[in-house]
C-alpha cells in the first residue's frame, strides 16, 4: 500500500503533548511511520503515550535519530513544511500540488520545532517546501495541527488516486543515502584542497552545495559516476 510510503518527521519537537497528538493524527488517517529527531523530552514518556490516546503503537514503533541526515536514508522525496518564504532556489509547492506526486515513492514530510520551525540548513535537505495557507497576519500553526492537515489531504489523494506511474526497471532514483555518500566524498576532497575559504563561509557553502545536489533528481547510477569523478580528482598524475 502506498500509505506505507509516507513518513512524518518531527525535527527537535519540544512538547510531549505535541508528539502524542502527532502520533494520533498519523493513525487517524491510516499512516504508520513517525520519525523523530533529537526530541527535547525523554522519548517515550507517560505524557506522550497518554496524549497519543489510541495511537500508542505509532509511538512504540517510532524511530528516533540524532540528526536529520540519518533519518533520510530511506526517503526518496523530502518535503519541508514552513510558514516562512525562503529566499532560496528551491521548489515551493502548495497543498494542491501534492496531487501531482508519485506516491509509489517514499516521501517524507518534515516539521520543525514548535519554537523556531526549520532553519535554512535543514530546508537545504528538502526537494520541496510546502506552506499551508493561513491568515497572513497569524501564520503560526500548532505542530500537530499542521501535520493533521497534511495527513488528511494525503489520505484522500492516495485513496482516490487511480493514476498509474510507469516505472523503468533500468533507472532507479538515488536515495538520500546515495546522495549523502557522494556528497561526503565531494566535501572531503574539497576540504583537502582548502576550498572552503574563508572558514566562516563554510556552513553556507555546504548548505548551498547540498541543496544543488538534492534538487538534481539523480539516479543511483549518476551518483556512482559522480563519486568516481570525485575520487579520480584525488589521484596523483
Amino acid at each position: 500500500m502506498t500509505l506505507n510510503n509516507i513518513s512524518f518527521i518531527l525535527h527537535k519537537p519540544q512538547l510531549s503533548e505535541n508528539i502524542g497528538a502527532c502520533a494520533r493524527a498519523i493513525k487517524n488517517f491510516s499512516f504508520n511511520k513517525l520519525l523523530i529527531i533529537s526530541p527535547k523530552p525523554i522519548f517515550p514518556n507517560d505524557k506522550i503515550l497518554a496524549t497519543s490516546v489510541g495511537a500508542k503503537d505509532i509511538i512504540k514503533k517510532a524511530k528516533v535519530f540524532n540528526n536529520l541526515e540519518e533519518s533520510l536514508n530511506e526517503i526518496d522525496i523530502l518535503v519541508a513544511t514552513s510558514a516562512r518564504f525562503r529566499n532560496k532556489n528551491i521548489n515551493h509547492i502548495t497543498l494542491s500540488d501534492l496531487k501531482k506526486f508519485d506516491f509509489s515513492k517514499k516521501i517524507g514530510f518534515l516539521f520543525g520545532s514548535e519554537a523556531s520551525g526549520l532553519s535554512n540548513n535543514e530546508v537545504s535537505y528538502a526537494d520541496y517546501t510546502l506552506q499551508i495557507p493561513s491568515n497572513e497576519n497569524f501564520r503560526s500553526l500548532n505542530l500537530s495541527h499542521s501535520l493533521i492537515i497534511i495527513a488528511q489531504i494525503l489520505n484522500g489523494l492516495i485513496s482516490t488516486n487511480k493514476r498509474k506511474f510507469i516505472k523503468s526497471k533500468k533507472i532507479k532514483k538515488a536515495t538520500k543515502k546515495n546522495i549523502n555518500n557522494m556528497l561526503s566524498l565531494c566535501i572531503k576532497n574539497l576540504e583537502e584542497r582548502h576550498f572552503f575559504h574563508p572558514k566562516e563561509k563554510k556552513p553556507i557553502m555546504l548548505e548551498n552545495l547540498r541543496s544543488i545536489f538534492y534538487k538534481l533528481n539523480l539516479s543511483e547510477k549518476e551518483t556512482r559516476i559522480l563519486s568516481s569523478v570525485f575520487a579520480g580528482l584525488t589521484k596523483k598524475r
